[in-house]
């Protein structure tokens, strides 16, 4: 490790994003255009902070989550699916606004998006004074994972509180459109995890699909930038990733793909819990690896079984 990751490894993690419903349709045969196709469906819940915190939590990990839902029966059964696995909600925000977020996509029957659609409006109820009113979980925290659907005052008003009680912070780049809002932090922030996508945005280089060369650049050009550990990844090329005393890439366990949603929340959510328990990053990121390839193959954005123990019995060499 490169720095002392935590003060308390025993503490919470504080996670602060997106919660959200997902809706996944994965179509048996080919996509007809301007028609229906029969397809497998399957509704979950989701979005990555929420994901997040759920993968800590059955990981033994505690967990407070600061989110928002809408005053809706989704929001409602969301959260009392996060408690059960051992989430801490009682810092979530009921929108009265808007209803819970929603992701809808269309996979093919690999398992492999071809179109997706969000409505993601709740979460601009997270503003900087909801995040202000909820300081003193900064101070009660172990770390910070913030994913970038956070309004921009609102990302910034996480920073500055995370800085001021010298938190370590995990950042998910979330998507290609939203990544760019993560540049300005990248010296200040301790763990960042984009796709290979995410990762030009941040980059600003152009990054091959499989080219694990171009990914190990771009992750020690993360680290130059003032990251402390770069994880980029790769889809069914595994994960690269760099820190300043090391780098390396981790092949993606060969599986069948029932639904890919949530794992790279899988990912780091493991690496996180890893390196809080004095993990070295090589392992780390070799049971987060072990943990994306188990939720790849289980229908829902989190594996309901996951433990340290099944990890190991699993684990990627």
């Amino acid at each position: 490790m490169d720095r002392d990751f935590s003060r308390n490894p025993e503490l919470p993690v504080l996670v602060i994003g997106a919660s959200g419903v997902d809706i996944i349709g994965k179509v048996r045969g080919e996509l007809q255009s301007r028609t229906s196709s029969p397809a497998n469906i399957r509704i979950s819940f989701g979005g990555v902070a929420r994901n997040v915190a759920e993968n800590l939590a059955r990981l033994g990990q505690p967990v407070n989550l600061i989110s928002v839902v809408g005053q809706d029966d989704s929001g409602n059964q969301l959260l009392d699916n996060a408690v059960s696995a051992g989430v801490n909600v009682d810092a979530v925000l009921h929108s009265p606004d808007y209803p819970t977020g929603t992701y809808l996509a269309v996979v093919n029957s690999e398992g492999e998006m071809l179109h997706a659609l969000d409505d993601m409006r709740a979460i601009g109820g997270l503003t900087p004074e909801i995040i202000q009113a909820r300081a003193a979980l900064f101070e009660a925290a172990s770390m910070v994972f913030l994913d970038a659907n956070l309004p921009k005052d609102t990302l910034r008003r996480v920073m500055s509180i995370a800085r001021r009680h010298h938190l370590p912070v995990c950042a998910d780049p979330t998507s290609q459109a939203l990544a760019g809002k993560l540049r300005q932090y990248l010296p200040r922030l301790r763990v960042i995890v984009p796709n290979y996508r995410e990762a030009e945005v941040l980059c600003e280089r152009h990054i091959s699909p499989g080219s694990r060369r171009e990914a190990l650049a771009a992750a020690k050009c993360l680290v130059a930038q003032g990251v402390d550990i770069a994880i980029i990844g790769m889809a069914a090329f595994g994960v690269c990733y760099a820190t300043t005393h090391t780098s390396g890439h981790v092949p993606a366990m060969r599986t069948s793909v029932i639904d890919p949603t949530g794992v790279g929340d899988a990912l780091t959510a493991t690496v996180i819990f890893g390196l809080l328990n004095d993990i070295p990053i090589d392992d780390a990121i070799r049971l987060g690896v072990t943990a994306a390839s188990l939720t790849l193959r289980h229908r829902g954005s989190v594996l309901p079984d996951l433990s340290l123990e099944k990890l190991y019995d699993q684990l990627v060499i």
